[in-house]
This record gives C-alpha cells, sequence and structure tokens, in this order.
C-alpha cells in the first residue's frame, strides 16, 4: 500500500463525514461532537479510526451516515442522513470493524463502539 493509499483512506472521514461536523458545536472551547465520525452497519454503530494501517477486503453493502443535529437551537445546520459503501477489513470480524468510503482506495476504518 502505498502513502497516498493510506492518506486516501484516512481523507474519506473527512470527506465523508464532514457534513456531519459541521453539525457540531463548540462549548467552551472543547467540541461536542456526539454523531460526527459515525455510521451504522447491520444494526451496529461505528466510530472513525485514524492513524491505523488496515487492508480492505471485500464489498459488504451499504452502510448509514445518520441525520446529525448536535445543535438543536441553531435551526439549519441539521445534516440529513447519508449512504456510503461498506467493506469487509481483512482479517477482522465485520461486528468489530468496518471501512468505509466510495471506493476500497478511500476507504477509512471504522470500529463499532
Amino acid at each position: 500500500m502505498t502513502t497516498a493509499q493510506r492518506a486516501g483512506r484516512r481523507l474519506v472521514v473527512t470527506a465523508l463525514l464532514l457534513s456531519a461536523v459541521v453539525g457540531c458545536a463548540e462549548s467552551g472551547g472543547a467540541a461536542e461532537a456526539s454523531c460526527a465520525h459515525m455510521v451504522t452497519y447491520g444494526g451496529r454503530s461505528y466510530l472513525g479510526v485514524a492513524n491505523i494501517d488496515f487492508a480492505v477486503g471485500e464489498r459488504l453493502g451499504t452502510a448509514t451516515v445518520p441525520e446529525c443535529d448536535d445543535t438543536p437551537n441553531d435551526p439549519g445546520v441539521t445534516v440529513p442522513e447519508g449512504r456510503i459503501t461498506a467493506y469487509a477489513v481483512q482479517g477482522t470480524d465485520p461486528a468489530v470493524a468496518i471501512a468505509v468510503g466510495d471506493t476500497p482506495a478511500e476507504a477509512t476504518l471504522m470500529k463499532a463502539r
């Protein structure tokens, strides 16, 4: 795996879930991001993980990026629900971790919470 491929996988969290981050507010200098960087797949919730090498396996199906409204008192910033491709992570049970992205090369690691 090249450095560019690893960087692409890490960047997809930003590209995939950027809209969820937009809906997150800051309070006292600390970000409150209860729904940012999260997907659901197969009845489980997964959170994004950075700086961990992994190998993408076969396509599993479609993961859901849930609607995000971390700022209920600020109308107009709710991020609608979205969809993204879910992939297996080689050597890992999908109940533990999956990868999500538009392509396997852009996939980001997500671990079950």
